[in-house]
């Protein structure tokens, strides 16, 4: 056999393989944050895409304080303080859905087929679509805080306990975010995605100290709320918002938030390595 037939054969073996390129850690970081530029760019383009982190803050906060606030806590403003950071949880799990339903609809599409030939970083498309994430996250905070500010919630502490507040809230949404792009890998469609996103975020978020103290719970939904990461969280933020303890709450925020990414993260990146 000749080698141009030998260099033919190789080629028909190898057409339509993806090329394994070895990446750099500084490129493969440049990829991922120009792939999270190409998720900003489309949330500017298509605004509405941030209708559930703008109209859902708002309907949670008005509906839950002057629904239950007077039953609860006595009167709606003190009942205020306390929920404010335990929304502030609860929404920025919910908008960390968003990634896997969207990643999910661009496999659908076709767009990763585009990403597989080109010479990235294999993880870069995920982490894109992570960091992008952080826009819609700043959004929901703002929202949540300026309304909560004009319904007469009130800041305790300082700016510089606010900034951190709202710092460990954006760490855990992007921790946290990476279970939904797991579940949007591992799924077929989009509308799959958001219906086991929602199966497993209410009742994380209602099983929690968010909206009312543990102490009345049964035994058994106590202990798990006493240790949940969203009730964990909220109590840090309403340590650093209204003044309270801290340390024991942001320890375990932190412990689940390092657990959620040493799990969901090599998940996730072998879904999408299975996917595409």
């Amino acid at each position: 056999m000749t080698t141009t037939s030998l260099d033919r054969s190789e080629q028909r073996e190898t057409e339509g393989k993806p090329r394994v390129t070895t990446i750099s850690l500084d490129r493969g970081v440049r990829h991922g944050l120009s792939l999270a530029w190409r998720g900003i760019l489309k949330i500017r383009k298509n605004p509405e895409q941030l209708a559930d982190v703008t109209i859902a803050p708002i309907i949670f906060l008005v509906m839950f304080t002057y629904l239950f606030g007077g039953a609860l806590a006595g009167n709606t403003d003190a009942y205020l303080q306390m929920l404010v950071p335990g929304v502030l949880v609860m929404n920025i799990l919910q908008a960390s859905m968003t990634a896997g339903v969207q990643l999910n609809t661009d496999v659908s599409k076709g767009v990763f087929d585009r990403f597989r030939a080109m010479p990235i970083a294999r993880s870069a498309p995920l982490i894109g679509a992570v960091l992008a994430d952080i826009v819609r996250y700043v959004v929901c905070i703002a929202v949540l805080l300026v309304v909560a500010t004009i319904m007469g919630f009130r800041v305790q502490t300082g700016p510089v306990e606010l900034l951190i507040a709202i710092g460990l809230a954006l760490v855990f949404g992007l921790c946290f975010c990476w279970a939904s792009v797991f579940v949007g890998m591992l799924l077929k469609t989009p509308g799959a995605v958001q219906g086991m996103m929602f199966v497993l975020i209410m009742p994380l978020t209602f099983g929690s100290n968010v909206f009312v103290g543990t102490s009345t719970m049964p035994g058994w939904l106590k202990a798990w709320a006493d240790i949940s990461p969203v009730s964990l969280l909220a109590d840090a933020l309403r340590g650093l918002l209204n003044g309270g303890p801290i340390a024991g709450p942001l320890t375990g925020s932190l412990i689940w938030m390092v657990a959620a990414v040493a799990v969901f993260f090599p998940l996730a990146t072998w879904a999408y390595r299975r996917r595409v």
